[in-house]
């Protein structure tokens, strides 16, 4: 789903995921301000792509720096939400299982409150219905490789 609009309001994100066993899990964080579950994700700055920005936002959030984009550069973007912004999200791995939700200094204070590996059936039952269609084609696109 890509939305061609030049004047959009973008975030860009990541599904983390992570191998746990024979599975895989996904990192949620609990966003402070609005209180639902979603993936590391923020605003594009000026001068950035929308995949540099992803990047950003999850070492910025989670403090994750060892992405592997073994799922390819494709992305998923939802529909417009919340005053007409779009998500974008990328899906990486990460070896990383301790997370870290550093102060934004912009607020003075984290900006989740909790983070979680959680399988994805899960996820479904925790996320918003914008959120959980990301989680579906997270699945889809996973289960191709």
């Amino acid at each position: 789903m890509v939305n061609k609009s030049k004047n959009r309001k973008l975030s860009a994100g990541v599904v983390v995921v992570r191998e746990d066993e024979s599975t895989h899990e996904l990192l949620l964080l609990l966003l402070r301000a609005y209180q639902y579950w979603d993936f590391p994700k923020g605003m594009q700055e000026l001068g950035e792509t929308e995949f540099e920005a992803a990047l950003r936002e999850v070492k910025e959030e989670t403090t994750i720096c060892d992405l592997d984009f073994c799922w390819g550069n494709m992305y998923f973007e939802t529909g417009p939400y919340r005053g007409g912004k779009v998500a974008r999200y990328y899906i990486a791995k990460t070896k990383q299982i301790e997370i870290e939700l550093p102060i934004n200094p912009e607020l003075g204070r984290p900006e989740h409150v909790e983070s979680r590996w959680v399988k994805f059936e899960e996820a479904l039952k925790m996320c918003s219905p914008r959120v959980k269609s990301v989680i579906n084609w997270a699945r889809k696109q996973m289960d191709k490789k």
